[in-house]
């Protein structure tokens, strides 16, 4: 899990859900490390809080030099506090818009996660956390 923490952090990239039929993909970059477990972090009031409520299953993509990844995961809500809080220490930016304490910040983590780092030759490496 450290080794995909790490090839995502400070980067964005690409979180794909699903609404009804229709695959809905845009840019995220937060990304955290909690109690052992790999955290996102939206807003309640965006339509990817709503998709993710309606079907858990998200992909992640994101891609540097020649190796690319690509993370199948449920997004798992956790609405303690201190997950909250510890999301928006490690990107203190957020703080202008969200809050531990509000009804607005969500952060998810990841289960069940298969991760692939593939390249242009070779086979993928798979990691599962």
């Amino acid at each position: 899990m450290q080794e995909v923490y790490d090839f995502l952090k400070g980067k964005t990239y690409y979180l794909a859900t699903v609404e009804g039929d229709q695959p809905r993909v845009r840019p995220f970059g937060t990304i955290a490390i909690f109690e052992g477990k790999l955290y996102i972090q939206t807003g309640k009031s965006k339509e990817v809080s709503k998709q993710i409520g309606a079907n858990p299953k998200i992909e992640i993509c994101a891609f540097e030099g020649d190796t690319w990844i690509r993370i199948q995961a449920l997004a798992v809500e956790d609405g303690r506090r201190e997950a909250k809080q510890h999301m928006l220490d490690a990107y203190p930016s957020l703080k202008s818009k969200y809050s531990a304490e509000d009804s607005n910040t969500q952060v998810f983590y990841l289960k069940n996660a298969v991760a692939a780092f593939s390249g242009f030759t070779g086979e993928p490496r798979i990691i599962t956390f």
